[in-house]
């Protein structure tokens, strides 16, 4: 069974400390209690300077929940960052949360819960982007499948029909998705083409895969360096998002304003080094950071 002291909280940073003050602040506010935070701090002021995320980490020291920010710098691009975050981590689970995200009190302990009943490679919360909880778009939702087995690997690549499920996670939709399908659960699983802002890794099959140690083969301006780490777990191991989603989105203008270079193409494309069709998702709240900011074969039912 996953207890929060088999967690480490990985939180790459930059630029955000009001933010990352947020952020912080609902790792503090936690039902539970014993996982251990990590920041990779890459600011042009080093956000241990800033008093509200100072005082937030000794907030979380004096709750049971060790923090550390480490200065990380020259930037060499998201993907170095994540992986300079991975070979930090002492503990089987590891958490990337991205420093403008706050979370729900029990989205921990539902993410460790979820953890343990599906065994898969990662589980996490699509971010809600509230300012579009009005904007409904059911035609985005319609690639929405729910896992009703036991997760299993998937190969998932750009224009593959699985792929058409990113338009679940734009704008409000995992809020909307939530509503329309809500049986009295307190989560349930369902199938995702990534998961952006938080996420929840088995720690050895992250690394198994590679983890982000393709950050050499990227130009150090790039996008969408989680989207490569998560289809290769998926394609081993299997990854599912939670519903209803714990975690929300500031929707602050993004640190990263070069968007051009898609790991995607440099890692698992065809060489043409061409922009996805993770534009189009980031058209709306998760690229409004743009704007605005082994195969288990039981067919045994998930608990719920």
């Amino acid at each position: 069974m996953s207890r929060p002291a088999d967690l480490d909280v990985l939180i790459p940073s930059k630029d955000r400390p009001a933010a990352l003050a947020v952020t912080l602040s609902g790792l503090a506010a936690q039902t539970v209690s014993g996982f251990r935070v990590v920041v990779s701090d890459q600011s042009a002021e080093p956000a241990s300077e800033d008093p509200l995320v100072a005082s937030a980490v000794r907030i979380l020291d004096h709750l049971g929940r060790p923090a550390e920010l480490l200065r990380h710098v020259p930037p060499r691009g998201l993907a170095e960052q994540r992986q300079f975050l991975l070979e930090q981590s002492r503990r089987r689970l590891v958490l990337y949360l991205d420093d403008d995200v706050w979370l729900e009190p029990t989205a921990v302990e539902v993410l460790l819960s979820a953890m343990d009943a599906l065994r898969c490679g990662f589980v996490g919360y699509a971010l809600h982007g509230l300012s579009y909880r009005h904007d409904m778009r059911p035609h985005e939702l319609a690639p929405y499948e729910e896992w009703t087995s036991r997760v299993r690997p998937e190969r998932v690549r750009r224009g593959g029909p699985a792929w058409r499920r990113f338009t679940l996670h734009n704008a409000s939709n995992p809020l909307h998705l939530a509503q329309r399908v809500a049986k009295g659960r307190r989560w349930w699983a369902y199938k995702v083409a990534w998961i952006g802002g938080c996420v929840l890794y088995d720690r050895r099959r992250l690394e198994e895969c590679g983890g982000f140690r393709f950050w050499r083969s990227v130009p150090p301006a790039h996008a969408g360096e989680d989207v490569v780490a998560e289809l290769r777990v998926m394609e081993r191991y299997g990854g599912a998002g939670l519903l209803p989603s714990r975690a929300y989105h500031m929707e602050l203008p993004t640190t990263v304003r070069d968007r051009t270079a898609e790991c995607y193409d440099y890692v698992l494309g065809d060489g043409h080094h061409r922009a996805d069709h993770r534009a189009d998702h980031h058209a709306d709240h998760h690229a409004d950071r743009r704007d605005a900011c082994r195969d288990d074969r039981r067919d045994d039912r998930l608990p719920r």
